[in-house]
């Protein structure tokens, strides 16, 4: 009998395959794919990097991506919004932003989709907090509540009029209430 070894699939290996929609990621040595982002999700992706980025973008103290793929440790995520601080964007020899982001977001937004596990989603908000991220957040549409991954891995509930914590140098009051009343129309 001969026994065939697959070898262990690299980040480099994963990062070479072609791009899928929705996105993969890669975590552990394990290739997961993203779920279809729907209304719900889409509209609170595109408000939130849109009111981050009016504030910390033109004052140059962070941006907004959606759907940014972060490689770090042998990882690629794909977090639903991903905000970079200014001096850690990469960029190109010609000051444009590099395609790959081999950095970890400061602060990681994932809203949860109906057919997500909440434990998967913060899972891979704490892996983001044990690299360096500072930040966390997992927005639940269905209940309207965020919860918060703080320094430390202090995770915390907000609900209703909370105000909801940001990046340090990010001058933006948020509050629950406000992000799920953008579903409203």
């Amino acid at each position: 009998m001969v026994t065939t070894v697959k070898p262990k699939l690299t980040l480099e290996n994963f990062l070479q395959q072609p791009e899928t929609k929705p996105a993969s990621e890669f975590i552990d040595g394990k290739i997961t794919q993203k779920p279809m982002p729907q209304g719900q999700h889409s509209r609170i992706q595109y408000k939130l990097c849109a009111v981050i980025n009016n504030i910390a973008e033109t004052e140059k103290i962070a941006c907004a991506f959606p759907e940014l793929r972060c490689n770090f440790e042998s990882k690629s995520i794909v977090p639903d919004v991903v905000v970079l601080e200014w001096d850690k964007i990469p960029l190109t020899d010609t000051g444009k932003i590099a395609n790959r982001i081999n950095t970890y977001p400061d602060w990681c937004i994932e809203i949860l989709s109906p057919e997500q596990s909440l434990t998967q989603v913060l899972d891979k908000l704490l892996l983001c907090s044990q690299f360096g991220t500072q930040l966390g957040w997992l927005i639940n549409p269905e209940e309207e509540a965020i919860f918060a991954l703080l320094p430390e891995q202090k995770l915390r509930l907000f609900k209703n009029n909370d105000p909801l914590p940001v990046l340090e140098k990010v001058n933006l009051k948020l509050t629950v209430n406000e992000i799920f009343n953008w579903l409203k129309f």
